[in-house]
């Protein structure tokens, strides 16, 4: 077999979503930082169309490339690249990149508990794996500080009429809309009208409200729309159903970390969560995560959350991706048939 190109890849689930890691064959991006680093795969596009792109790719992939780290504290690094966006952070995609150092030896595992420190764009996230027989069982990621940025804004959506949203960031930004009042019960045979609506709301509050992290002006978009269902009382706090639709028309397989992070930062801005309470998050398919707040903080001078995010990542295959110098699609295609049904 001929390639002009070969790309190492170990692909891996989070509850349900699939976060691939690239293990070999591609140099570190330029830049000084992980978020310059960031900006050029962003920009360049190349390695980004090559491995999520059809035929290698397609709008349910995820793919992180795993670099040196720029954090003296860092053990390792990673730059996320989703369908339409090259975020600063993922909670699914996070417990994947755990995952795959752990149980592929690229990272000793210490069992009954192995503690690391990753790199994401966005800054370092604190890592604790549950670890037996080999392999890493349970992933607590400490995300980003996250926090409330609108509080029941009115949105116009076409089509729907006016929407009370809020909207968050949880390492990534979203507006949230009430699941029940929007007739959802987040079962499977919604996906599809989710995954449309979820867009159309997205860009609308894109286009009506913005948003703009007060640390990082380069943030300046709402990402996802979170459909939250409604809230249960636990004996640790709270749990929910909740679907996440992402750019350019998906629903994410898992309960998507950002979005219980923003979720859980939203419910402390009401005083409806504190430290030490936690949020179970289940997701269109069942899986689950499990959010707690760890503690307060403040991003730019807003009050903000330490959010912790649980869950389990599993291995589900070695890849080596490769391209024939005579095909013809060298970067892939897309097709609006799965790639944008808004």
């Amino acid at each position: 077999m001929r390639s002009s190109k070969t790309i190492h890849v170990i692909s891996c689930h989070a509850e349900g979503e699939v976060g691939d890691v690239i293990v070999g064959g591609v140099l570190p991006p330029p830049g000084d930082t992980l978020w310059e680093q960031r900006n050029w795969i962003a920009r360049d596009q190349t390695l980004r169309n090559f491995v999520l792109n059809e035929p290698r790719g397609g709008v349910f992939r995820h793919v992180n490339l795993l670099v040196p780290p720029k954090h003296p504290d860092a053990d390792a690094a990673f730059i996320i690249m989703e369908p339409e966006d090259t975020p600063p952070m993922s909670g699914s995609n996070s417990i994947c990149v755990a995952t795959v150092l752990l149980d592929g030896g690229l990272v000793p595992m210490v069992e009954p508990e192995t503690t690391l420190t990753l790199e994401a764009p966005g800054g370092l996230v604190k890592v604790r794996a549950a670890c037996k027989d080999g392999k890493a069982e349970w992933i607590t990621v400490q995300n980003l500080p996250s926090f409330a940025d609108r509080l029941d804004a009115a949105l116009e959506v076409p089509g729907v009429g006016t929407l009370r949203v809020d909207t968050a960031y949880g390492g990534d930004s979203f507006v949230i809309v009430d699941a029940d009042a929007l007739g959802f019960t987040i079962a499977e045979d919604e996906a599809a009208d989710i995954a449309r609506l979820g867009v159309q709301i997205t860009n609308a509050a894109n286009a009506q409200l913005g948003f703009r992290h007060p640390e990082n002006a380069e943030w300046d978009h709402i990402s996802f729309c979170l459909f939250a269902g409604a809230l249960r009382e636990t004996a640790e706090g709270y749990s929910a159903a909740s679907a996440v639709a992402i750019q350019p028309g998906k629903v994410d397989r898992s309960p998507t970390g950002t979005a219980v992070s923003a979720r859980m930062a939203v419910l402390a801005a009401r005083g409806q969560m504190q430290v030490g309470q936690e949020l179970t998050a289940r997701s269109i398919i069942g899986s689950e995560f499990q959010g707690r707040i760890a503690a307060t903080t403040q991003v730019g001078g807003k009050p903000a959350i330490v959010p912790e995010i649980s869950g389990r990542g599993w291995v589900t295959g070695i890849h080596q991706h490769m391209l024939d110098p005579a095909d013809p699609w060298p970067q892939g295609y897309r097709l609006r048939d799965t790639w944008g049904v808004s």
